[in-house]
């Protein structure tokens, strides 16, 4: 008696742990990657000009795979194809003057909070038409100021064998560390890892 009442228990047991295991939802199917993104205005503190008024705005977001070159292993584009605006505002202290460029987002890429971005000015009131700028956005953490950095702020140089140095361009994705700190507004990133293919 005592080993069919055994059985019974077993065999109730199993039952129900079948019941729970058919019962339970599937797993969730894998969520499409996030893509990086960068969004926000700020004012800088700049050492080299420090009462002057420097701004950036920038709206970018990633888009992978979208920018096709002319380029083996590059006809779908890349992984850090992006798009989106950065504008840039350097107002002269003791002046009426201010430079604005406004430059289309061609290139992002994000990792731990910080983000390097390049886009191409399509218009500016100082000649800045056609450049690609590079910037680089610290999304503070842990009670640090967010901060920038951008290419022009910066000894971006050709140096020759004879020491003589011509203004460099900038690359895509090119940028230096954030090396100014934000002293209003401020930016949010989100960082997202390179996907390895087209969409």
């Amino acid at each position: 008696m005592k080993n069919r009442t055994r059985t019974l228990a077993l065999a109730g047991s199993a039952a129900l742990l079948a019941t729970l295991i058919g019962a339970a939802p599937a797993p969730a199917a894998p969520s499409a990657p996030k893509a990086a993104s960068v969004h926000g205005a700020g004012k800088v503190f700049y050492p080299f000009s420090p009462e002057d008024d420097i701004r950036f705005t920038v709206d970018a977001d990633g888009d992978p795979w979208s920018l096709p070159l002319k380029l083996e292993n590059a006809e779908k584009g890349l992984p850090t194809d992006a798009r989106g605006w950065v504008t840039v505002h350097h107002g002269v202290h003791g002046s009426d003057f201010a430079a604005v460029s406004r430059a289309k987002v061609d290139c992002l890429v994000t990792g731990g909070g910080t983000a390097t971005l390049t886009a191409v000015v399509e218009t500016s009131n100082v000649g800045w038409e056609g450049m690609r700028i590079g910037i680089s956005v610290q999304d503070g953490r842990h009670g640090e100021p967010d901060r920038v950095g951008f290419s022009w702020g910066v000894a971006n140089l050709d140096v020759h064998p004879d020491l003589t140095a011509t203004q460099a361009t900038v690359g895509t994705c090119m940028a230096p560390a954030p090396f100014t700190e934000v002293v209003k507004g401020g930016f949010k990133v989100a960082s997202a890892p390179l996907t390895t293919g087209p969409r």
